[in-house]
């Protein structure tokens, strides 16, 4: 959270005003307030001023908080809205919702906790909202800098044909991305959001406290939908140079079990048997640990998704050349052989299209290859289809910061976009 919160508040009550200033300066929040009785003082501070976060009760003397949520849309305004009532109807709440409200409370409900929450939440989801439009700009300018430089290459026309080609691969692949990123991210993350918030209010009647737990795991979990974005700006540091190792001794037996164990949950939810083989004789190595477990979180969950019954096991041993082997086994749908090259490819998957049955970004194999590489290892894959697959990545015992000089390249040399 900033380090001061702007807060407009737009209530004709004065007495629910400072029932909602008192509660926030009761969190943790450092915030200042702005106050507006109705919609048209409403739209006139909005005109002139920026704000953090606005919290709109529904109900005002010149129309309801549709009419400012319409407004914020026409003036491209993007702050989040929270919607304040003393009404439970699942029908208003469901029009906010879909009108651009980022959440809906209950006054009869309302706590600092809960207000503190909501606002956290709505912001979270607008800093998402705001890198995804940040991606969206920079893929329109680097489509008008490819096709600057197409035009610029006219002239040589022995080459114009394959850089032509590319051009378009490489457009058409990135705007699939975009597509199922804004499929993946954005509007499941409101709906679960959203709605799990519903569910917390009572708003469907009083929640068990075990289902109150489950629908609060729902709520922290899609959380975890940003780490699609942070993917992107994985992929962004690689392909710039800009992201680095660390290296340190550690125990690769215990970080591969410790992985492996946060994912049991993913398995157990499809009835997957998930287990670790480990024949090592020395269990040190010498690498970059975090980057090493973000390699086999990737191959697990790759496992994980695409195995719908049998096991998914993690090996562990040495090659008889001194290397670590960390193979990952499943028993899932399998790969046709003739697409091992593209998998590790940026923006590849098998099925490129949005309604695809396994969902994703298609960059979780692409960095694995570029971090296995980074660390002077080798991935390779086996597999038929039907018949499961098996990731393996071979990794030195000590990786030296100081012999590293790789540069990496998520795509196939005949996919180079134009330098």
């Amino acid at each position: 959270m900033p380090n001061l919160l702007k807060v407009l508040i737009i209530d004709d009550d004065q007495v629910d005003r400072i029932a909602i200033q008192r509660a926030l300066r009761t969190s943790h929040l450092n915030v200042a307030f702005t106050e507006a009785e109705h919609c048209q003082e409403a739209k006139a501070i909005l005109a002139s001023a920026e704000f953090s976060c606005i919290l709109l009760d529904y109900r005002l003397p010149d129309g309801n908080a549709l009419d400012i949520l319409q407004h914020l849309r026409m003036i491209r305004h993007q702050t989040p809205v929270i919607v304040l009532t003393g009404q439970g109807d699942e029908k208003i709440a469901v029009d906010l919702m879909k009108s651009g409200a980022s959440d809906y409370l209950s006054k009869a409900n309302l706590s600092p906790e809960l207000l503190t929450k909501s606002i956290q939440g709505a912001m979270r989801i607008y800093r998402a909202e705001q890198r995804t439009e940040e991606a969206n700009l920079q893929l329109r300018n680097s489509n008008l800098l490819l096709q600057a430089q197409n035009r610029q290459l006219e002239a040589q026309k022995q080459k114009i044909h394959l850089q032509n080609l590319q051009l378009i691969q490489a457009s058409n692949l990135k705007s699939q991305f975009l597509a199922s990123m804004s499929h993946e991210l954005r509007t499941p993350m409101h709906a679960i959001m959203g709605f799990s918030q519903i569910l917390l209010q009572g708003m469907k009647g009083d929640l068990q406290p075990q289902q109150r737990k489950m629908v609060e795991r729902i709520l922290d979990n899609s959380s975890h939908l940003l780490e699609m974005l942070n993917d992107l700006l994985d992929f962004s540091k690689v392909e710039s140079g800009q992201l680095k190792l660390e290296f340190s001794e550690f125990n690769v037996a215990k970080l591969a079990i410790a992985t492996l164990e946060e994912l049991r949950s993913l398995a157990d939810q499809k009835g997957l048997t998930l287990s670790t083989h480990i024949q090592l004789s020395d269990r040190k190595l010498v690498s970059d640990d975090n980057r090493l477990r973000q390699v086999i979180v990737n191959l697990l969950s790759n496992a994980i998704k695409f195995t719908e019954k049998g096991s998914v096991t993690l090996n562990l041993y040495e090659q008889s050349d001194g290397r670590v082997a960390i193979s990952v086994q499943d028993t899932g749908i399998g790969i046709d052989p003739t697409q091992f090259e593209d998998i590790f490819d940026a923006f590849r998957q098998v099925n490129q299209t949005v309604s695809r049955k396994y969902p994703g970004t298609g960059l979780g194999l692409a960095i694995s290859k570029s971090l296995v590489q980074m660390m002077q290892g080798e991935i390779s894959v086996e597999s038929q289809l039907g018949q499961g697959a098996t990731f393996t990545v071979l990794l030195p015992r000590i990786v030296s910061e100081d012999t590293i000089n790789y540069e990496l390249n998520f795509t196939q040399s005949q996919e180079t976009l134009i330098p």
